[in-house]
C-alpha cells in the first residue's frame, strides 16, 4: 500500500506543533529522536534496544525550549523524528505498565487527588510530575516494602516521547497538559508513589488492582 503524501504531510506538521507547544507553551525542553527504517533504527546499532524512539543525533544534552531550533529540527533536518520532551530539569514522570495505570489513574480520580499530564504509549501510561532528584525518589523508595522492576522513572538525564509519536508507536494524552501562569502544573511524586506501586504490584501478581 502506498503512503498518502498528505497524510504523512499531517503527520510531520502534527509533529512540529507538539515539539512547539511543548517547548514555548509547557517550557519542555525536547529534541528529535530516531526513526524506524525497514525495521532497523536509525541509530545505526543492530541491538538497540529502544528502537526509533531515543535521541541520538542531536544527543539529549541538545534538547531545548528555543522555537527556532525546534522549528528547524522538525521542518528540515528531522521531520519523521518523534518529539522527545528531556526529563529532570522541568517536568519528570513514572511510568508503569498501561493496565496497572489506567486502575491508578480511575483509583486516584475516586480521591479526588490532583493529577497531571498522562500519557498513553504502547503499552504503558506515564504521570508526568514535578522534577525530583535521584536522591529524594530513592529515599521515597527506600520507605516502601517493596518496589516492582516494571515502574520506571523519568527523572534527570531521561526522556519521554510526545504526541503524536512516531514510527515506533503512536503516544496520545490521556489527560492533556494544562498551561498556565509559569508553565504546566505537575504534582509532587511522593504524594502518587505508593498508589503506582501498589497498582504495579498487584497486577505482577496477578491479582486485580482495586
Amino acid at each position: 500500500m502506498r503512503e498518502n503524501p498528505k497524510d504523512r504531510s499531517e503527520e510531520r506538521a502534527a509533529r512540529l506543533a507538539a515539539a512547539l507547544a511543548a517547548a514555548v507553551d509547557h517550557r519542555w525542553p525536547v529534541v528529535p529522536g530516531t526513526v524506524l527504517s525497514g525495521g532497523r533504527c536509525s541509530c545505526g546499532d543492530r541491538d538497540c534496544t529502544v528502537p526509533g524512539v531515543h535521541p541520538h543525533d542531536p544527543s539529549l544534552l541538545a534538547a531545548t525550549t528555543d522555537a527556532r531550533m525546534v522549528r528547524w529540527w522538525w521542518e528540515r533536518q528531522s521531520p519523521d523524528a518523534t518529539v522527545l520532551a528531556a526529563t529532570g530539569s522541568t517536568v519528570s514522570a513514572v511510568s508503569l505498565p498501561a493496565e496497572a495505570g489506567a486502575r491508578a489513574l480511575a483509583y486516584l480520580g475516586a480521591l479526588r487527588m490532583p493529577l497531571g499530564p498522562v500519557l498513553a504509549m504502547p503499552g504503558r501510561y506515564a504521570l508526568l510530575v514535578a522534577p525530583y532528584s535521584l536522591d529524594a525518589l530513592g529515599e521515597m523508595l527506600a520507605q516502601l516494602p517493596w518496589v516492582p522492576g516494571s515502574l520506571r522513572y523519568h527523572g534527570p538525564g531521561g526522556f519521554l516521547p510526545l504526541p503524536p509519536g512516531g514510527s515506533a508507536g503512536r503516544v496520545r494524552w490521556v489527560l492533556a497538559p494544562r498551561p498556565g501562569v509559569g508553565g504546566v502544573w505537575l504534582p509532587q511524586v511522593g504524594p502518587l508513589l505508593g498508589e503506582l506501586v501498589d497498582a504495579t504490584v498487584r497486577l505482577d501478581s496477578g491479582r486485580s488492582a482495586y
